[in-house]
């Protein structure tokens, strides 16, 4: 009987242990590590002959830069968006400028490669030497593929530190392929965390994957820095801002700046309406006096005069975005500034489209070598910040400027579809704390309205009309309307018919006043300015005082 059944157990003792080895292959298979690495030109993408990939921080990007030698160049535009957004192309030069606090430097582009500027196929290379004279940043250059990896933030950086020698993989898992190997306390930069994976990037420009275990709980990483550069510095009262803007339209309307400030007490500022662009190639129209400036400076108030953009014939894009009207817009302005005697400068360029916005950051910061060099104070005039002004960039105007000014009013205007404050707090309190995100209070001041509309609803028909105080007050008393203080919107209400039409009216008195002034201090901004002297009741002059402080 052992004879008949042995084969029978020999192949079922067989089959057993070829089932329990193929199990044992299955287990190592699923939990051993794969050492494979990835192919990174695949990982990169293929990187043509004298391109370089390019990894900026944590992403890399489609564009490519160049090689040359033992030079690599980066597209301009790379290096605006991630890096440094004062290299300014002037395509009327083909060169490029950059502006230091002190001076505007200038570097000329060369159809070949070797130098700073890279002029190829109608493309603007900047090499990587030149980024880093005035840019701070750590640079990673490597082969097979040839590539370029940057890292420029070194502020509150999230970081882990390798606990493990181990691998970063391409994706979360242990059968990914590696991309890199990484050592015993070798930091990298920590971008999201999974149950037992994190998505990391090493400062050398791969991005990808480690095991939890193998790496520390996350923290931010403030590296100290030895690169230099100079900074701006600033022309700042020493008291808080209290400005006035005195809408002038002509030379002889200089001669009655006395009446207009007669009953005006605690204002240490005012700016005239001084200078327009005159037409596309940079010349201004000025009516600039040099007796008013005098009886301000009796009065103890500094000038800043300003400067528009209303002329219809003039297209502000053009005027700023060519190097030579940009340019002799600066120094007819400045010119005239300094026969004067004036304090400062207040640029009041509005409606300002998406496609000037770089040439607007160019003119500033050039506009502001030069006023500094003459002591001017030199302020910029915002709307409050939506989606659609982003290329207003009032960071960089931030870093360049004395002041930045918040224009606090226009909520509603001649052409809404409803009727509506032209201010309500909660919206001026909003514009403020949106510009606050990029703006230090220090050199923030809010803009308020010392008029208001009288809005007129007739049938289907609304239309409005811009009034001052007391020219409101006048509508409300003389057809008794009915006036409430509306909380929502920090204002007094009024609203009544007459010939069968419906007026309403959010008011702009000492309420209200008062409610934007303490905006002020409580977050600590830089002062307060007013649109316009002329709209103003003169009872309105110590409610700003006492509530600025």
């Amino acid at each position: 009987m052992r004879k008949k059944y042995m084969p029978t157990l020999i192949i079922c003792l067989l089959i057993l242990i070829t089932g329990l080895i193929g199990l044992g292959v299955h287990v190592i298979m699923k939990y051993t590590p794969t050492k494979a690495h990835m192919n990174l030109n695949e990982y990169y993408g293929q990187v043509a002959d004298g391109e370089v990939a390019l990894i900026l921080g944590t992403e890399v990007l489609e564009q490519r830069g160049l090689v040359s030698g033992e030079e690599a160049y980066l597209p301009l535009e790379v290096v605006n968006t991630y890096l440094n957004q004062r290299y300014y192309w002037d395509s009327e030069n083909s060169a490029i400028l950059y502006a230091t606090p002190s001076e505007l430097l200038s570097f000329p582009a060369s159809q070949e490669a070797g130098g700073q500027v890279w002029l190829k196929d109608g493309t603007v290379y900047l090499s990587l030497s030149f980024i880093r004279q005035y840019t701070d940043i750590d640079t990673y250059v490597s082969q097979n593929p040839a590539r370029v990896a940057i890292q420029y933030d070194f502020s509150a950086v999230p970081t882990v530190t390798v606990l493990k020698n181990t691998s970063v993989r391409y994706l979360g898992g242990i059968k990914a392929e590696i991309l890199r190997e990484v050592k015993v306390g070798e930091k990298l930069i920590y971008m999201e965390g999974m149950e037992e994976w994190s998505q990391v990037a090493t400062q050398d420009g791969y991005i990808g994957y480690i095991e939890n275990k193998k790496i520390s709980a996350p923290e931010e990483l403030t590296s100290e820095r030895d690169f230099q550069t100079e900074q701006y510095t600033y022309l700042s009262m020493d008291e808080p801002v209290n400005m006035v803007w005195h809408q002038v339209t002509s030379m002889e309307a200089n001669g009655y700046l006395a009446d207009a400030i007669q009953n005006m007490t605690g204002v240490n500022v005012i700016s005239p309406t001084w200078f327009s662009i005159q037409d596309n190639a940079g010349n201004i129209t000025s009516i600039a006096s040099s007796d008013y400036v005098a009886q301000a400076h009796e009065r103890g108030l500094q000038v800043w005069g300003l400067v528009d953009n209303f002329s219809e014939n003039v297209q502000t894009t053009q005027v700023l975005s060519l190097t030579s009207s940009r340019q002799n817009l600066i120094r007819q302005l400045i010119q005239a500034s300094v026969e004067v005697g004036l304090d400062g400068i207040n640029v009041d360029f509005e409606y300002l489209s998406e496609e000037v916005g770089i040439h607007f950051l160019e003119f500033l910061r050039e506009i502001s070598i030069e006023c500094h060099k003459n002591g001017l104070v030199l302020s910029v005039d915002n709307p409050v910040p939506e989606d659609f002004t982003s290329h207003y960039d009032r960071a960089e105007q931030g870093r360049v400027v004395d002041y930045v000014i918040i224009m606090g009013y226009d909520e509603h205007y001649v052409g809404s579809e409803e009727a509506g404050s032209v201010a309500s707090l909660p919206w001026v309190e909003k514009g403020i704390q949106d510009t606050l995100e990029e703006v230090p209070a220090e050199r923030v001041i809010n803009g308020i309205p010392f008029y208001t509309r009288l809005w007129k609803t007739s049938g289907s028909l609304l239309s409005s009309e811009a009034i001052g105080m007391d020219a409101a007050q006048e509508a409300v008393n003389t057809n008794q309307a009915q006036v409430y203080w509306n909380k929502d919107v920090g204002q007094n209400y009024g609203t009544y018919e007459l010939d069968g039409d419906t007026y309403q009216i959010w008011l702009e008195d000492a309420e209200s006043v008062a409610a934007k002034v303490k905006l002020v201090p409580q977050y600590g901004l830089a002062g307060v300015a007013a649109w316009k002297l002329g709209f103003e009741n003169s009872s309105i002059w110590p409610v700003i005082t006492d509530n600025l402080q």
